[in-house]
């Protein structure tokens, strides 16, 4: 499984951080937006790279964005964490407006950075590059 985030984004890097904690088993892998390879697999798979304001989740050749990649994410991680998948059976448009409600002001709450994050080399393994 392959998680796309917005690597100048403050919020999607302390998201990243905080699954790679999370996600002992290695299920995920990581590639930013504005990377090559990124912007290379979302095209493959028919997304359109472009739009930053989601993560994007790839699992089984299927993309999944907004707060269904998420929850998908949450159902992947180990301890209590996976119980956050319950909130699937919120209809997804209710999920989705609040999830875009951050989205969108993630730069003005959290920050932004001038470059992608550089992984160090204890995780450097998990990301595509």
């Amino acid at each position: 499984m392959i998680i796309f985030f917005d690597g100048v984004c403050n919020l999607c890097n302390s998201s990243v951080n905080f699954i790679l904690k999370r996600d002992k088993r290695n299920k995920f892998k990581f590639a930013a937006f504005q990377s090559d390879i990124g912007k290379e697999l979302l095209i493959k798979h028919n997304y359109s790279s472009k739009n930053f304001d989601t993560l994007v989740l790839l699992k089984d050749n299927t993309i999944y964005t907004k707060s269904t990649a998420a929850l998908l994410i949450s159902k992947e991680l180990n301890s209590f964490w996976k119980l956050f998948y319950i909130f699937i059976i919120i209809p997804k448009f209710l999920r989705d407006f609040i999830y875009l409600y951050i989205s969108r002001n993630r730069y003005k709450w959290f920050g932004k950075k001038d470059s992608c994050m550089l992984p160090s080399s204890e995780i450097k393994s998990r990301f595509l590059n």
